[in-house]
C-alpha cells in the first residue's frame, strides 16, 4: 500500500514541477514563500546583513539551477534551507582559507621579526555581548545546527539530513553550541 503524501507535499511537489517549466510566478510564489527565513538564516550563519544579501541571490540562483535534483523525499523548505546551508557553509570555509592564505605571509613576516608582546585579553561585559556576536564566535557546524534547530525549528533528523550529519552529530553539535553560548555570554 503506498504512503499517503501530506497535501502541504503535494504543493511542493506542484510548486516545484511549476518553477521546472519555467513558470515565472511560480518561482516568485517560491522566493516569497522562504526569503524571509533563508535570509534570517544567512546573516546568522554569514554574521552580517550584507554577505546574507549577497547570499540570499546565490541561494535562489542554485535553487533555480537545482530545481531538477528536488525530488519530494522532504519538504521544498527543508530542500531549500539545506541548499542554503551548505551554500552558507561553502561561503565560510572558503573565507576562512583566503584568510589563512592572507596572513600566511604575514606570519611568515612576523617570523624573522623578534615577537611583540601580545595584548592582555579585552575585557567587556556581558552586557555589551550580544547573542548576535556570540553566536557567530560559534565553529561553523555548531552554529548551522543551532540556528537549523534552536532559532528555526527544524528537528534533529531534518538538520542532520540538511547537513549531512547522523541525528546524534546533530544534538551533539546543538548541545556544544548552547555550553559554548552560555560560556560566550557569561564572558568566561
Amino acid at each position: 500500500m503506498p504512503l499517503a503524501v501530506a497535501p502541504a507535499h503535494h504543493e511542493d511537489l506542484a510548486l516545484a514541477e511549476r518553477c521546472r517549466r519555467g513558470d515565472f510566478e511560480a518561482f516568485e510564489a517560491l522566493y516569497r514563500a522562504h526569503a524571509s527565513r533563508l535570509f534570517s538564516l544567512a546573516v546568522r550563519m554569514l554574521g552580517n546583513r550584507h554577505d546574507a544579501e549577497d547570499m540570499l541571490q546565490e541561494i535562489f540562483l542554485a535553487a533555480h539551477r537545482k530545481l531538477q535534483s528536488y525530488r519530494g523525499d522532504s519538504r521544498l523548505s527543508t530542500w531549500l534551507f539545506r541548499l542554503a546551508t551548505n551554500l552558507c557553509l561553502d561561503h565560510l570555509r572558503s573565507k576562512a582559507a583566503r584568510m589563512t592564505q592572507a596572513t600566511s605571509s604575514l606570519d611568515d613576516d612576523n617570523a624573522r621579526e623578534p615577537a611583540s608582546p601580545s595584548p592582555g585579553p579585552v575585557v567587556g561585559t556581558v552586557q555589551q555581548i550580544d547573542l548576535e556576536r556570540a553566536v557567530a564566535r560559534l565553529p561553523q557546524g555548531c552554529r548551522a545546527a543551532f540556528l537549523l534547530h534552536d532559532v528555526e525549528g527544524f528537528e534533529h533528523r531534518e538538520v542532520a539530513s540538511m547537513l549531512g550529519i547522523s541525528e546524534g552529530t546533530s544534538k551533539s553539535q546543538v548541545h556544544k553550541a548552547r555550553i559554548k553560548l552560555r560560556r560566550f555570554l557569561a564572558g568566561l
